[in-house]
Formats: structure tokens, sequence, C-alpha cells
């Protein structure tokens, strides 16, 4: 990889980004639109070129680490998260961005995962979920709808599928968004958004497969019914929807409700607060018919964000205190521990 450093005489642009190979996914797949936003918005965020790592897992996602020309490791099925938080610890400079799957980090990776986002290790997590695995030719994965007919499943899924915003939300994280492939506007908006938190960001972005799972998430993108399915999340204002923005989102106790904000009073409008956890644990259930089977609209943009300390932080505090306490302890003292004994 060639060393840029963005200074005030040389600015770097998406090209500088762009890898010197031919990308290759299926005609039509959703990973094109991400990979085109990631280059897009990286010559913005203010860092150097050489300070930008990309670690990825296995599936058709993972490949992003060789279409950015940046540091990078395509790393085993499910342990990015693990990789990653190495890679930060190493070196707390770096701008560290995971990219997995919803196979790769919600089955086999699911415990590296829950606990990334409770560790809070200042990186970016962004899952491409497409609700099924792709790679290995169309079997269902942890995120596919109950009832789904795959090769795994040829008479319909049992399972109850992981919603990986609440998830992500359960375990801790700090800054949890949605987006789609299919919103390039939005999607930069959120992944500036991601790069500015301090901590872990994670970001689930709705992926079209067009050969195993066409189509999936297409009605929060179609012209005709983006506007009745589709919530767009901003800090600070209300929660309206609709073709003419006739519907309003309000809390009944703890119970969302909706409603024609035409007909009645507009005072009980729920208005988006990004720290507020607990009514972010209630945006991330508008998912299919959670509220006493109440359709809700799929909402995109930032749920949840409140900063906290990071574990890179907290880790390099706890280095500097141990050695001011005790000195340079050699490595072979730190491996062997306080407490040796010898057989005779």
């Amino acid at each position: 990889m060639e060393t840029l450093t963005q200074t005030n005489d040389f600015k770097l642009s998406p090209k500088d980004f762009a890898p010197d190979m031919d990308v290759k996914w299926c005609p039509g797949c959703g990973d094109y639109s991400i990979l085109k936003q990631v280059q897009t918005v990286f010559p913005e965020l203010g860092v150097p070129k050489e300070n930008f790592v990309f670690i990825s897992g296995i599936g058709c996602s993972s490949r992003f680490t060789y279409y950015m020309d940046t540091y990078g490791m395509h790393s085993i099925h499910g342990r990015a998260a693990a990789i990653a938080s190495g890679v930060k610890a190493a070196n707390p400079d770096l701008s560290v961005w995971i990219i997995s799957g919803d196979g790769d980090a919600l089955s086999i990776g699911g415990n590296h995962f829950i606990h990334l986002m409770r560790k809070n290790f200042d990186v970016n997590y962004l899952l491409f979920n497409n609700q099924i695995y792709s790679l290995t030719k169309g079997q269902y994965s942890p995120t596919s709808e109950k009832g789904k007919i795959t090769k795994t499943s040829p008479y319909g899924s049992i399972e109850e599928p992981f919603n990986p915003a609440e998830l992500a939300l359960g375990a801790k994280a700090s800054f949890v968004a949605r987006t789609q492939d299919r919103d390039p506007k939005q999607m930069q908006t959120v992944l500036k958004r991601a790069h500015q938190h301090k901590g872990t960001s994670f970001v689930e972005v709705y992926q079209n497969c067009p050969v195993f799972n066409d189509g999936a998430f297409f009605a929060f993108s179609d012209k005709e019914t983006k506007k009745e399915e589709a919530l767009f999340l901003e800090h600070g204002k209300p929660l309206i929807f609709g073709e003419h923005n006739q519907k309003g989102i309000r809390l009944n106790g703890l119970v969302p409700e909706i409603f024609d904000v035409n007909d009645e009073c507009h005072n009980d409008l729920w208005v988006h607060d990004e720290k507020d956890k607990t009514k972010a644990n209630l945006i991330a259930r508008f998912f299919d018919t959670t509220f006493a089977g109440v359709h809700f609209p799929r909402p995109f943009g930032v749920i949840y964000a409140d900063e906290r300390p990071t574990y890179d932080e907290s880790l390099t505090d706890l280095s500097k205190k141990v050695a001011y306490r005790a000195g340079k302890t050699p490595l072979g003292k730190i491996l062997s521990g306080d407490k040796t004994w010898t057989i005779l």
C-alpha cells in the first residue's frame, strides 16, 4: 500500500482507496454500493491513509479487505472482532474497521461479537446483513426470517431470527445504527457518525444478495413503499413517517403507538433522543409485529449513541499505572506469576 498522509497541500480522493485489481462480487450485489460509499467517505475523515486498517472474517462481505487500498487482514471465520481488538490494543492510533456478514458475525462469531460490544474498543463494526449465507450458496442464517425456505431449511426455518440492533444494545454497545445499500447518502451520513464516535460503533447494513435472497429489503427503499415502511431517525426530531408524513409515533407508557398527526394532538409525538437507552431498545424492536400486532416501519439512522470509556484507553491507563508502581517487569516474571513451585 502506498503511504499517503493528508495535508493542507494534498487531499485524498476516493481513487486513493481503490486497489489495482478487479472487484469480483456477483452482478447487482449490494456490496458494490457499500464499497463505493466507504471509499467516498474516507477522504473526508481527516485520517492519514496509512492509519486505516480493515479486518474481515469469512464470507462474501469479507472480500472487502482486498478491495480497500489500506492495511488489513482477511482473517478466519467469526474471529474478525478478536483480531481487530488486538490491532487496536497494540496501536490505538489506528482507525480500525471490521467487516462481517450476518452469518460470520452472529453464528460462529457470535461470542466475539457480543464481547466486543461490551468491551467498547474504539473500532467500527460494519455488519452486512442479507439474511442468508451467500458464499456457501444459500443456507438460512441467524437473521433469516422464520419460515424461510432455503437449502438447509427446505420446509421453512423454525427458528426465531436475531435482530442485530437489539442484540448489540443488549450486549452494551455504545453506538448502534442501521442503513442500507440502496440509500447511498444516508449510508455516508451513518459512516461519518460511526467514525466520529469514540467507542465501538456498530452499523448494520441491509445488503441485497441478488442470487440467493433478492429483494429482501426492497420495501425499505422502493419508491412505492419506502415512505410507509422506513422510518428515518434524526436526533431531536419527532418520529414521523408515511406517504405524506401523516403518521406519528408516541408512547403509551412503554408501548409505542401509531396515530394520525392530522387528526390528533401533536404534543405527545415521540422525539428521538440518541442517548435514551430505554427508548433505543424500543426503536430497535420496530421489527415486525412486536407491539400488540401492529406493523411498525423499520428504523434507519443512529438508534443509540452515548460515549463511555473505551477499552483501549483504559488498557493504556492501566499499563501506565502498573509500570509506575512496579517498574518494568521482565516478561518471564509476568508469565510465571508470583506463585511458582519446583517439582522434585
